[in-house]
């Protein structure tokens, strides 16, 4: 009997270990089978924690491989707030590591998030002080911030990004996705305490590398005296472009106000803006160019022809219009020359509003350039329908139409060229890897469009080669080279009296050289230039003349004008009288003189015109340091230009081919700003014997 009890409690515990297995198996069985995805997915969001990385962008440089905007790494910090056992405590550090308010700190370990950023892109103090503090639950991980080594130089171009690397302005924006590449991820793993323990890293791919049509150099002399312009008239704004003529490649693009792209954040939109492209403005008289070229390639004019200006008025539709002086009769390269309103008016009343309006839309005036930059506006020309009786009036001397300094500028280089316009572009070309990309549609280099007769460029450039030697544009004359230009002074809407203001201006010169074989155009924009006078002539051309002075020699480009014999007959008039023939005696000379009249009749013409003495050139912080002055036997004159440009020093170049003397002398201890007298000539038949 009691065998039989034994048997069955054997048997009730038998089946009832039996029931609880299979339910547990099934539990597990029915867990793994139909709700295995579910708890695999709350596992991971429990353990994982992936972090965004955002991605290396790649390195924009000038034309010369000299990089412009770079990514460096720099150290962020995050935390995981169930590690972190005294909250209050770990904010006060941190605060104090970081210089952040411990409120803001605190807030985000509450937040409920797992994961939370504390601070990113540090600077190596501040993450060094953030690990220093050794807190649990409190990590740094690598991430890369944009890095502008040259600070505001081409900031304008090259734009700038925000925090997660995204490009905002300028090529950081055109071709952000190129650029900006794949994104990484990190993957941070936790266990059931969310104890940081392990993590893995995805990797993506680096960003395209973008080089540009700039040189730094040639940039770095546009921005210097674009700011001595601006310090000297008191000027609000102002634009500078250099362009080759013969490709639309722009080699500088300077603004002001200008910005450092390293903390763009912190500075007004404004300053931002890249007014060569977005800024538009009635051009006043150098829009005459464009009234002349219609004229010209439509056979209506001579350059010789006589126009009578009517004492310096004239009535067009009901409208006086007086001229800036009371000219008579005019032949039209002196229209173009004196810039008379009254002549460029009855050259375009004979040319007539349809035609006109044909060669304004030819010119690419109205239309969007397709330069590979972003937010370019069109400028304004109202369609010819809408055209009243006193608009081709208007326009002929450059108003009741808008443009942009681009625009501008690739008209003026396609007289210079012969003709042609070229699309403007900034984008050379672009790498990944080593691997060459072919440019999209809006960075390629477009076939060229004719917009006028080669024999009406050249009878232009003729004209305006005038303008320089005995127009209104005669501070633009070069030393050394032949030069080609037009003044504008456009006057500014008043937005009190809703009427044209007698004393704000748009003053501008827009030139190239050397005439003949053109190698760059320069366009000089200042936007309200204070003082009197304050013309385009006045204030801009000295600038284009500055700048032009000093990228010729910088890119080798021959003169085609002999110096004053004056200027070289003082430089070196104690050259003879030194034992050595050094020019050790020169640094006292005062280069900037105007030299006396030459008995030749062509130099005379050139000469004849008093020239402005140069301002001050922006110095650097260590102004005053001593400056060994290298030895430049045997440079070519963009060596020189260059080597001079790196040191401080400023470039007074002689001759042609290669440096034969200097002064100072080599291993001489100068100033920041001295000039140096360089001669150029054949190198000297040397040899070892003869020493």
């Amino acid at each position: 009997m009691e065998q039989e009890k034994v048997h069955v409690r054997l048997l009730f515990l038998a089946g009832f270990v039996l029931f609880w297995m299979t339910a547990v198996f099934g539990r597990v069985a029915y867990l793994q089978l139909f709700l295995h995805s579910e708890y695999l997915t709350r596992a991971a969001r429990q353990q994982r924690h992936t972090i965004d990385i955002y991605p290396k962008r790649g390195i924009i440089f000038d034309r010369n491989m000299h990089p412009l905007a770079m990514s460096v790494p720099v150290q962020s910090a995050f935390a995981i707030p169930a590690e972190i056992k005294d909250r209050a405590m770990a904010a006060r550090l941190l605060a104090g590591a970081l210089g952040m308010p411990a409120e803001e700190i605190r807030a985000n370990l509450d937040s409920g998030s797992p994961f939370v950023w504390i601070k990113r892109k540090l600077p190596p103090a501040k993450s060094e002080a953030v690990e220093s503090l050794n807190l649990k639950g409190v990590y740094t991980q690598e991430e890369n911030q944009r890095y502008y080594p040259k600070r505001e130089l081409g900031a304008h171009v090259l734009g700038f990004v925000n925090v997660d690397e995204k490009g905002l302005g300028g090529i950081e924006r055109e071709y952000d996705e190129l650029i900006r590449g794949k994104e990484e991820k990190v993957v941070v793993m936790a266990d059931g305490r969310q104890h940081l323990f392990d993590g893995s890293e995805a990797q993506g791919d680096h960003g395209v590398n973008v080089i540009l049509t700039l040189d730094e150099k040639i940039q770095y002399i546009a921005e210097r005296e674009l700011a001595a312009a601006i310090e000297k008239t008191h000027a609000p704004a102002g634009t500078v472009i250099v362009q080759d003529p013969n490709s639309g490649a722009i080699l500088a693009l300077a603004n002001w106000p200008k910005f450092n792209p390293n903390a763009a954040v912190d500075v007004p939109a404004d300053r931002r803006e890249d007014r060569a492209i977005s800024q538009i403005y009635e051009p006043g008289s150098t829009f005459k160019l464009i009234t002349l070229a219609a004229a010209f390639d439509q056979n209506m004019i001579r350059a010789g022809e006589v126009f009578n200006c009517e004492n310096g008025s004239v009535t067009v539709a009901g409208h006086l219009i007086h001229d800036h002086k009371k000219y008579g009769l005019l032949t039209v390269a002196d229209i173009l020359a004196n810039s008379s309103d009254v002549g460029a008016i009855k050259i375009a009343l004979r040319l007539g509003s349809p035609k006109f309006y044909d060669y304004i839309r030819g010119f690419g005036f109205g239309t969007r350039t397709g330069i590979d930059l972003p937010l370019e506006s069109p400028g304004l020309v109202n369609r010819l329908e809408h055209w009243g009786s006193y608009s081709i009036a208007s326009v002929s001397m450059g108003q009741e139409v808008a443009v942009t300094p681009v625009q501008m500028i690739t008209a003026v280089s396609s007289i210079a060229n012969g003709g042609l316009l070229y699309k403007p572009h900034i984008v050379q070309e672009m790498r990944s890897g080593s691997t060459v990309l072919p440019l999209d549609g809006s960075s390629s280099i477009a076939e060229p469009k004719r917009v006028v007769r080669p024999e009406t460029a050249a009878t232009l450039r003729r004209l305006m080669e005038g303008v320089i030697l005995h127009g209104t544009g005669r501070r633009a004359a070069l030393e050394g080279w032949t030069a080609a230009g037009k003044t504008g002074t456009a006057q500014k809407i008043d937005p009190t009296t809703r009427r044209y203001s007698p004393t704000n201006v748009i003053a501008s010169f827009t030139g190239f050289a050397p005439i003949n074989n053109p190698a760059v155009t320069i366009l000089v924009s200042l936007d309200s230039p204070g003082g009197y006078p304050h013309g385009g002539g006045d204030v801009a051309a000295p600038v284009f003349k500055r700048i032009a002075e000093q990228v010729l020699p910088y890119l080798d480009v021959p003169r085609d004008v002999p110096l004053s014999p004056q200027l070289i007959q003082t430089a070196f008039q104690k050259k003879n009288e030194t034992d050595d023939g050094s020019l050790d005696d020169l640094s006292a000379v005062d280069f900037n003189a105007q030299p006396e009249a030459s008995v030749d009749t062509a130099k005379t013409e050139r000469q004849k015109e008093v020239l402005p003495k140069s301002p001050e050139v922006l110095l650097s912080a260590d102004e005053g340091g001593d400056i060994v002055v290298p030895d430049f036997s045997g440079k070519t004159m963009r060596d020189v230009t260059e080597g001079c440009m790196r040191l401080g020093l400023d470039p007074v170049l002689v001759g042609t081919n290669v440096a034969i003397q200097q002064s100072p002398a080599a291993g001489s201890k100068v100033r920041r700003g001295t000039k140096v007298m360089v001669e150029f000539g054949d190198p000297p038949a040397h040899s070892a014997k003869s020493r």
